[in-house]
């Protein structure tokens, strides 16, 4: 038996046996359980290497791209060749759609996974994650990408870390940006610190404009709200997320770090394909692919990962405190850098907001004789 119905019958089994249990202790006892089914499964999770609390997986691409390569050694990581068991989410964009799978289930067992990784659908735009939980409980509304409408605009979100501005903070998420705190528009469904975050940084950004952000101005202040965050415990934070504002751009931001008593290193690699397209070959499971054979000399792939995807590759990290837009499979270093991608329609895509003035942006960045 498998799946969420399992889950319940096993704890009320827990219950039953051992009367009343914290749901701490629920949540570790479903773990050791979801441990012992992966392995009766036929699959062996490994002791960690990563010992990263979730890991993060985003695309981006000049043309409409499958992630099948990408997902199919990514999702090996949900109980397969690491811990991240806790459940698995995916969204891509369609259009100003937005499709999404979440289970709570591990990714490295699960039928919707593998429909998923097998299935090529094309997209500019697409986020993932593997759950290790670490704040929350093991259930649905904790499955990230979590997605919220503002400004007629779907957005997406997925976090890995520690932030202990936001842990512990369920029903009372804090304010960014400075002020009086304004409306608190959007709240978690869940509890975990991530979709926490998610929800103030909306809130932010809802509060501070009232016409459309241009993307350097909205690049600007997405990096002040995350500077705000760290500021508040530099030392302890592990922040690293992506953020998807629409079909062609996402952010990705880190403040990397290891966790107490972890020598390893928790922060976002990326690497961009394209021509001459060369073969890659997949760390956690024996597939590759020549790309060369499948893309043409518009194609273009940017590929961000908690920890490289491939053995083949040469990937760049994320420095730390860089917050980087992704457009049309390249990275955006600076809010300057992001004026190409608003000239090219590539901005938010709103029918309820006003557009931004783009030449008093340009005069802003780039000078008064613009």
């Amino acid at each position: 038996m498998t799946g969420n119905l399992a889950l319940i019958l096993i704890a009320l089994s827990i219950l039953g046996a051992t009367g009343f249990v914290s749901p701490s202790e629920l949540f570790l006892l479903i773990r050791a359980r979801r441990t012992a089914a992966l392995s009766q499964d036929g699959i062996q999770p490994i002791p960690s290497t990563t010992a990263l609390p979730c890991q993060l997986l985003g695309m981006n691409c000049a043309t409409p791209t499958d992630f099948t390569f990408s997902f199919k050694g990514f999702a090996r990581r949900g109980g397969g060749t690491d811990i991240h068991q806790d459940g698995w989410g995916l969204a891509f964009y369609e259009g100003r759609g937005l499709r999404t799978f979440h289970d709570s289930d591990p990714a490295a067992n699960s039928p919707i996974a593998t429909f998923v990784a097998d299935y090529p659908v094309k997209t500019y735009n697409m986020i993932a994650h593997i759950r290790y939980g670490t704040e929350g409980e093991v259930c649905l509304e904790n499955v990230h990408p979590f997605q919220r409408e503002m400004w007629g605009i779907h957005w997406c979100f997925a976090h890995n870390g520690d932030v202990s501005l936001f842990k512990g903070k369920k029903g009372a998420v804090p304010w960014l940006g400075g002020g009086a705190v304004g409306e608190q528009v959007y709240n978690p469904v869940g509890d975990t610190d991530s979709e926490a975050i998610f929800c103030a940084l909306l809130n932010a950004l809802k509060a501070r404009f009232d016409t459309l952000p241009s993307l350097p101005v909205l690049h600007d202040t997405i990096k002040s709200f995350c500077d705000e965050i760290v500021q508040h415990d530099e030392t302890g934070t592990i922040l690293n997320f992506l953020l998807g504002c629409g079909q062609h751009v996402q952010f990705a931001y880190s403040w990397p770090g290891a966790r107490p008593g972890s020598p390893v290193w928790n922060g976002l690699y990326y690497i961009v394909r394209q021509p001459p397209f060369m073969v890659a070959h997949l760390s956690d499971c024996d597939y590759e692919v020549d790309f060369s054979k499948f893309n043409t000399d518009d194609d273009r792939v940017a590929v961000i990962a908690t920890k490289p995807l491939t053995i083949d590759e040469e990937w760049t990290e994320v420095q730390r405190g860089e917050l980087i837009m992704f457009d049309d499979g390249l990275p955006h270093l600076a809010p300057v850098e992001c004026f190409k991608a608003e000239l090219q329609g590539h901005g938010l895509q709103s029918d309820v907001m006003v557009d931004p003035i783009i030449e008093d942006d340009m005069r802003k960045y780039l000078g008064a004789g613009i």
